[in-house]
């Protein structure tokens, strides 16, 4: 089935139900669905052709989803603009995939000057600057009735970018049936079961990141969504404790700040079914504080722009199993999920044994088809996907059942005097010791060494923890060349437009920090 068909079949099956509730009010499934087919034949009706590209530039609003599922049934392909990107990022995305219509809200309209002058048509949602479309005018000369083409399951449905895209750009290309592969890889092994009208999914981060992809899945079950506007921690916590939600996934820099909150409780958040996070390693001891203030019901799961999640999941059982007793466990990423394949293997693409580290490749029906326009260009496709099997650049272990343990990113890999250090293991234990609210290890160039290993510190806001103490801590804990060379503490992290830490900020300014200082003793 392709996504239209299946908005249709939710707008018919549960059309009195609120499917939306968002920064407008509240949506109906008849009135949302009835929105996503005039949408779809007004794009038809200005000349687009199947697989036609759409810039959408929205934040999260009730409006961002109509266009999700508007763009899809037309058969055409969206781009979700990162909102969080600077405009040369949003030029290069739109350089690379010329596109022939751009959605956007009104309040991008000065930043995106130049991209629209880089399309045939604009449609702008909340105003009407004149020079434009106006959303609701475009959406009220259009049929209601539903539009079902004959959509190719592997067609193309949208263009997604990696977030802080710099250079030349590359867009994974995703399918209808890489979609339909996360919706039932969602529903099977990350919530267990089948949404339902008692079922409340609140996006409290970008719908254009983590939280879309949890869009498709309960609309396609009658369940309702909460879109808020930004992340708030206590519009969050409102959302659970008074508005019926059940549901949520996050970053884990969007975790920290929720237990930040002094008044956060089990008790309150006592509805919420299934707490998830991606994104990022989450630190144990921050996943036990979590289990113990927040919820028991935590989710991890892993997943690429390239291989649409959930790759891997680590459900609530395994967490509980991992809080009451096997705490390896809490590091894991989990099992893969159902029609997925996931191997470790070296640089020759062979198998490691059991337990060792490699490279983690995946193949199925979630795998992206390639990336756009790239084919025949330096070889980007088959670098990245060889005979069906996509290598995704990180490093991981297998365990003999079949757990999956993500040991770092091979771009993140320090090589101090030869040795192959992995930040992970580093933050994790820096993350132990009382009043630490978040770590990044980087590795800095050294003339020595070639690199040398640096950690950067957050506290909690109440903590007198020093430099010191941290030290002592990697001392007993860390064999001599993982022992962080410098310590620094810091009042906060850059994040990227995903709400991770921006690591190639940190590393750069290290980086260009060190290399001032070596030229200064010479």
């Amino acid at each position: 089935m392709d996504v239209g068909r299946l908005v249709a079949r939710s707008m018919r099956k549960y059309r009195d139900r609120v499917a939306l509730e968002g920064p407008e009010g509240e949506s109906t499934y008849g009135r949302t669905g009835a929105r996503v087919m005039q949408l779809a034949r007004g794009l038809r009706g200005l000349g687009l052709e199947t697989g036609d590209r759409v810039l959408d530039l929205q934040s999260n609003q009730n409006t961002y989803i109509e266009t999700d599922f508007g763009i899809s049934t037309a058969g055409l392909c969206r781009v979700a603009l990162n909102y969080r990107l600077h405009p040369t990022d949003w030029v290069r995305i739109t350089t690379d995939c010329t596109p022939k219509v751009l959605i956007l809200d009104i309040k991008f309209w000065e930043q995106s000057a130049e991209i629209r002058s880089m399309v045939e048509h604009v449609i702008v949602i909340n105003g009407d600057p004149g020079e434009s479309v106006e959303y609701e005018r475009f959406l009220a000369d259009q049929s209601t009735e539903p539009l079902l083409l004959s959509v190719d399951p592997d067609a193309l449905v949208s263009l997604n970018y990696s977030s802080g895209t710099t250079g030349n750009p590359k867009g994974a290309i995703r399918t209808h049936r890489n979609r339909m592969a996360s919706l039932h890889n969602i529903v099977t092994d990350f919530l267990g079961k089948v949404p339902s009208e008692n079922s409340t999914w609140v996006h409290a981060g970008p719908v254009t990141h983590t939280s879309g992809l949890f869009v498709l899945p309960y609309f396609a079950f009658g369940a309702k969504q909460i879109i808020q506007p930004k992340f708030d921690p206590e519009l969050f916590v409102d959302a659970i404790e008074n508005r019926g939600g059940t549901a949520t996934a996050m970053v884990p820099t969007m975790i920290a700040r929720l237990l930040a909150m002094p008044d956060i409780s089990r008790e309150r958040m006592k509805n919420l079914e299934i707490l998830g996070y991606a994104g990022a390693p989450m630190p144990p001891e921050q996943i036990k504080d979590c289990f113990e203030r927040i919820t028991v019901n935590m989710s991890q799961y892993y997943g690429l722009v390239e291989a649409i999640p959930p790759v891997t999941v680590l459900g609530p059982k395994e967490h509980l199993r991992g809080i009451s007793g096997e705490p390896e466990l809490l590091t894991s990423a989990g099992n893969p999920c159902n029609g997925v394949e996931v191997r470790i293997v070296d640089e020759q693409g062979q198998d490691v044994p059991t337990g060792e580290i490699g490279e983690v490749i995946t193949r199925g029906d979630h795998v992206m088809r390639g990336y756009y326009g790239q084919a025949g260009q330096d070889n980007t496709v088959t670098k990245a996907v060889r005979d069906g099997w996509l290598y995704t650049g990180d490093l991981g272990r297998l365990d003999a059942d079949d757990l999956m343990y993500l040991v770092d990113r091979k771009g993140d890999m320090i090589i101090s005097g030869g040795y192959n250090i992995y930040p992970r293991e580093i933050e994790d234990t820096i993350a132990e010791v009382p009043g630490v609210h978040e770590v990044a290890v980087i590795g800095v160039e050294d003339p020595d060494w070639g690199q040398h290993v640096t950690a950067l510190v957050t506290l909690r806001t109440d903590s007198d923890t020093s430099v010191e103490t941290i030290l002592e801590h990697c001392r007993a804990q860390l064999a001599s060349y993982k022992k962080p060379k410098d310590i620094r503490i810091v009042s906060e992290f850059p994040l990227n437009s995903t709400g991770k830490i921006a690591k190639k900020i940190l590393r750069a300014d290290l980086n260009a920090e060190a290399a001032s200082e070596r030229e200064i003793k010479r």
